[in-house]
């Protein structure tokens, strides 16, 4: 599949990411063990959303001079907002269970941190691949877009079915799997991922947080990557919006650790905008959806669906 972006965005895009990587690194050794407040969450959180919207308006920038249409810009811009607006939100379910690990594992906050930085250059590594991978299928074999979309529609009725019930990693398949694959001693030893006990080598909870992290990325990437793929064919705007999205995730986290119970509902919006996404890809040889409206719906959605959260969230 051939992309609208010129060679040399791609290597803007790539000097983007390694930068903000080694700034979110250099953050990382800075604060050592300190805990991460909200305000600071909030702060980062609202750069990295800056930065992705600067992105965009060079990306708005460089098409606009490529094709000379401003009318194409606005379009491919567009596709990029809405693609970065999906997976973003979709992002929130992840940071989530990521919660429920940390949770039930008691990871100290000074081992979360790297931890995260860890899934974040797992998922990046991880969703080029794939999207590289679904960017082929489609263009080889079209009647994939309609299991693209069937698989949405049935994602979003099972997190509907399962919103508001009580998350446990007790009975996690891959958890059970895990742990029969290996022994695990009972402390944390560092951030070290083996230990030495009673004279065996052994892996540290840490490991097994890592591998679940690991597992969770993958999960998490199978269900949104096809959602990118709804809303534009473009390999660029998928992979560019898709990485923008997962960068401000270590901020995400701390800020949503912290206001988690505010969004209880939020699980049934991302539902629905599962359902919409599916829909619009099953429909697309018959009407296609403009993408300014698809924008609108998922707005719409997570709006309604945060003011709900936030007016009956159970006071505390």
């Amino acid at each position: 599949m051939e992309s609208i972006a010129p060679l040399w965005l791609w290597g803007v895009f790539v000097a983007f990411v390694v930068a903000a990587l080694f700034v979110d690194f250099v953050l990382l050794k800075k604060q050592g063990a300190q805990a991460v407040g909200v305000k600071e969450a909030l702060n980062w959180s609202l750069a990295w959303v800056a930065l992705s919207l600067v992105f965009n308006a060079l990306f708005w920038w460089a098409i606009r001079d490529t094709t000379g249409s401003a009318d194409i810009a606005n379009e491919k811009a567009l596709e990029f907002l809405t693609g970065y607006l999906i997976e973003k939100s979709l992002a929130v379910d992840n940071i989530f269970v990521f919660l429920l690990i940390f949770s039930y594992f008691a990871v100290p906050p000074e081992y979360q941190k790297r931890v995260l930085m860890i899934g974040i250059l797992g998922a990046i590594v991880l969703r080029t691949v794939m999207i590289l991978l679904g960017g082929w299928l489609l263009s080889e074999f079209h009647w994939v877009l309609y299991v693209f979309g069937a698989f949405l529609i049935l994602t979003g009725v099972k997190m509907w079915w399962a919103a508001g019930k009580e998350p446990a990693l007790d009975d996690n398949p891959a958890l059970k799997l895990l742990r029969r694959l290996m022994p695990v001693s009972r402390d944390y030893d560092g951030e070290k991922f083996f230990t030495i006990e009673n004279g065996k080598r052994i892996a540290t909870p840490l490991l097994m947080v890592i591998a679940l992290v690991g597992i969770t990325d993958v999960i998490f990437a199978v269900d949104s990557i096809p959602a990118i793929f709804a809303i534009t064919l473009d390999p660029f705007i998928v992979l560019t919006s898709n990485v923008f999205a997962i960068l401000g995730l270590r901020a995400m986290f701390f800020l949503l650790q912290a206001v988690a119970g505010k969004f209880h509902l939020l699980n049934y919006g991302l539902a629905v905008i599962l359902v919409f996404i599916g829909t619009k890809m099953m429909l697309i040889d018959i009407f296609k959806i403009p993408v300014a409206v698809s924008l609108g719906v998922v707005v719409g959605i997570l709006a309604i669906t945060m003011i709900w959260s936030a007016k009956t969230a159970p006071n505390t």
